[in-house]
Parts: structure tokens; C-alpha cells; sequence
């Protein structure tokens, strides 16, 4: 990649001119600090630039720029560079000399003549020198009319190009240059065209998109795309990065556009990262949100590793306290149920793990308040069969875990079942009998 770097350069006297220190500090102030008192002198000098734009090839665009008299020719695939490389040497004067860095900026009035391949020249360029973080009006100017360019029915083809990268050229080249578009059906014909992009720079165009008010389920699809793309030959580190901000991105995104499913899936490939809490947080916060979208499959995740219970029961215990959080002031009674009837299926499918500790089964069980349930019997089902096969467990846990019965709400045959049950805390059993004679 290149990329800002050291660079060495000879500035000979009198026998050599291979750089010749008049030339270059009358249109850089940089190189006329640098010269100073040795402006006369004839001698050999040695400068070392630390981290110079490009390299040789950035100040070889600059040296050419001044021994030109001030003239460059300034294109979508160097003007990256030669405005970093411009400012580096502080060629921005307002002075009667020509300025590079004036000319860059002035050559930004035509991007909305550049073709979409040129647009992703110029991105690369973005990518390789310019820092995402820090302000950039050649970035911002690029960004701007790429998305734009993405978002109008109109666009300029990928499939024609000024630029000889290969790397921006598309199969077909049977199209125009320009074509007019059904965003329905074409709206991911640009999808392969940004993948070379970086994360960070990703970062940057997706809020833009939003900013911009772009189609929010196109920017999930291409997210997705996006994180399937780089995961083929990614680090573990660089995919604990990209995970990181797709979660973060599609947390500012509308919620309608984010499906149980889809929220899960990605749950799936964060959980076999090492990511930050904090993003593992946000995604099990959205996910909660439309808890009752979600289906029993979704929430038989395996417990993380060396632990011997068989599923992730804390995972369900926070996603139930998100959607609570969620509806603590719009409570939906059809909402709650649903999530109501969710837990009570997980009940039953994680009551048999001979693992699954009392404390943690009595927390799933009183998650919810008693109304958010119609009837009693599943929950019953659940304690029942938890109580087979967890005998050993002692008579205040089972009280615990028995409080969360409410005995209205238990079925005849539920109560008749409850009242001769001797894995039930006498108590609980002599309760179900008093109900079921009333029954």
C-alpha cells in the first residue's frame, strides 16, 4: 500500500542540481525554512522528511510541480496525494506564486464530472494516505459525491473508466456510460465496488449514508456483504474490528429494518469473538427490543465454554430484563405474552439439564410478573420436570422456585397433577389440592 513514509533526499550545489533549493523554497515554505542560511551555499545537503505523503512518488509529483513553474496536472488519481503531499510542504501560499494546494481544492469544482470508477480511484487514494478521524475536505467532497452518486437513479456506469486499475473494472463492458437504474432491483450494484475499502473508512460512509438519509435496509444488506467479504481472510483481531463497528452502525439505524433473525445471526459470529463487552451490549439490547419476534431456536444458544450447563441462560436473562427495560413505560399486554410463552418453551427445553443450577432456573422462571401469563400450566410443566430430575435440591429452593406459580391460573388437570406430586414441597402440593377441590 502506499502510504505516508521516511524519505532521503540529496540537495546538491553547484555540479549536481538534482534538486536545486531556489526552485523548490519559492513555492514551498517548508523547503525555505529548511534552507534557510544555506540558501548560497554550494555545498552537499542531505534533508530526511519523516512520514512525507507518498514517498519518492509524492515528492516527485511536488519537485515536478516546481521545476513546471507551478503547473501540475491534477486528476481523480493523484489528487490525494498531491494536496497531502502540498500541505506537508506548506504549499498553500496566497502569494503571486502558483499553489499546488489551491489548485487540488480548485480541481474539486469538477467532481461531479468524474465517472464512478474515477470516485473509486480517488477513494483508494483517500484510504491509503488520509486518516478517517481527522477532518478532510477532499474526503468529504469524495464521500459526498460517491453517496450521492449511489442514492440518485442516475448514475455514472462502473463498467467505463478513464483509470487503468483493474482492480475498479467490472466483468461487462458492454454498457454505457451512463444507465438509468431500478433502485429496487439494482439497488447492490455497487456493493463489490467498496469492499476494498477498510473498516474505518466504512465507518465514515455508512453515518454519511445515514446523514443522508440513504435506504437503511440496503445499508444492512451491504454491511453484511461487507462482513462475509473481509472475514475470508481477516484476523481474529481485524474481525473483532469490523464487528465492532457493524454493530455499532446498525445500532443508529431504524429498528424496523432489523429483524430478530438477522440480529441473531450476527449475535452468532460476535459470540465467537473475543469483542468488548460494551458492543456484545448493545447488540443483546437491540435484540431484546423484539424479544417477541424471536422463536425458541433463537434463543438455544450453547453456553459459552467450560461451562457444563448445555445452553446460555444468563444470554436469555438479559435479553428478557432488555425488553422489560423496553416496555417499563408502554406496556403491551400482547408483547408480554409472547415473550411469556417464548420463556415458558426455553423453560421446558433447559428444566432437564442436570447442570443447570437452582439459583439460575428460579431466576428464569420469576423473570416475568404473573400476568404477563394467561395460563400457568407450561411454567408448571418446566418446574415439574426440573424438580425429577434436580431431586437433590433442598426445600427453600424449591419453594423459590415454586413461588412463581399462581394457582388461578393452573389448569384442573395442572392442579390435580400439582396435588400428587411428592417432588413438590408439601406446602406447595397441600396448596394444589385446596385449589383443585375448589375447581
Amino acid at each position: 500500500m502506499r502510504a505516508c513514509c521516511d524519505l532521503e533526499v540529496d540537495v546538491n550545489g553547484e555540479e549536481g542540481f538534482l534538486v536545486d533549493k531556489k526552485t523548490l523554497a519559492s513555492f514551498s515554505k517548508r523547503f525555505a525554512k529548511l534552507f534557510g542560511h544555506f540558501m548560497d551555499n554550494t555545498g552537499n545537503l542531505k534533508i530526511v522528511f519523516h512520514d512525507f505523503p507518498g514517498g519518492a512518488e509524492g515528492f516527485e509529483l511536488i519537485a515536478r510541480f516546481c521545476y513546471n513553474n507551478g503547473r501540475a496536472e491534477v486528476t481523480p488519481a493523484n489528487i490525494v496525494l498531491l494536496n497531502c503531499a502540498a500541505q506537508y510542504m506548506e504549499m498553500d501560499s496566497d502569494g503571486p506564486r502558483p499553489s499546488l494546494f489551491n489548485q487540488t481544492k480548485k480541481s474539486l469544482d469538477g467532481i461531479s464530472f468524474w465517472s464512478w470508477s474515477e470516485l473509486l480511484v480517488a477513494l483508494k487514494e483517500c484510504q491509503d494516505f488520509l486518516s478517517p478521524s481527522k477532518p478532510s475536505l477532499i474526503l468529504n467532497k469524495v464521500l459526498d459525491c460517491a453517496i450521492g452518486r449511489l442514492a440518485s437513479p442516475i448514475v455514472a456506469s462502473p463498467y467505463t473508466s478513464s483509470s487503468e486499475n483493474s482492480s475498479f473494472q467490472c466483468s461487462s463492458d458492454s454498457r454505457s456510460s451512463y444507465s438509468i437504474r431500478n433502485n429496487s432491483y439494482h439497488v447492490s450494484w455497487w456493493f463489490e465496488d467498496l469492499l476494498f475499502l477498510n473498516i474505518d473508512l466504512i465507518d465514515k460512509v455508512i453515518k454519511k449514508m445515514i446523514s443522508q438519509h440513504f435506504d437503511h435496509a440496503t445499508i444492512i444488506k451491504f454491511l453484511f456483504c461487507y462482513q462475509r467479504s473481509r472475514f475470508l481472510t481477516a484476523t481474529p483481531t481485524e474481525k473483532c474490528r469490523i464487528m465492532e463497528v457493524i454493530i455499532n452502525l446498525i445500532s443508529l439505524l431504524d429498528r424496523s429494518f432489523l429483524s430478530c433473525k438477522l440480529l441473531f445471526d450476527i449475535y452468532r459470529v460476535a459470540s465467537r469473538l473475543k469483542m468488548s463487552k460494551h458492543y456484545k451490549s448493545i447488540l443483546e439490547n437491540l435484540i431484546g427490543l423484539q424479544l417477541d419476534q424471536a422463536t425458541i431456536d433463537f434463543l438455544l444458544v450453547p453456553s459459552p465454554q467450560k461451562k457444563l450447563y448445555m445452553y446460555d441462560v444468563n444470554l436469555v436473562l438479559r435479553l428478557t430484563n432488555a425488553f422489560q427495560n423496553e416496555l417499563s413505560h408502554c406496556r403491551s399486554p400482547v408483547r408480554f405474552r409472547k415473550v411469556a410463552s417464548l420463556l415458558d418453551s426455553y423453560l421446558v427445553e433447559v428444566s432437564a439439564d442436570y447442570y443447570l443450577n437452582p439459583s439460575k432456573f428460579a431466576a428464569l422462571v420469576l423473570l416475568l410478573p404473573a400476568s404477563a401469563r394467561e395460563s400457568h400450566d407450561r411454567l408448571f410443566q418446566a418446574i415439574d420436570i426440573y424438580l425429577q430430575v434436580h431431586g437433590g435440591i433442598c426445600e427453600a429452593q424449591k419453594m423459590r422456585i415454586c413461588s412463581a406459580l399462581d394457582y388461578a391460573n393452573l389448569s384442573t388437570d395442572a392442579l390435580r397433577h400439582l396435588a400428587r406430586n411428592s417432588k413438590f414441597p408439601s406446602r406447595i402440593a397441600i396448596q394444589g389440592f385446596l385449589n383443585h377441590s375448589r375447581s
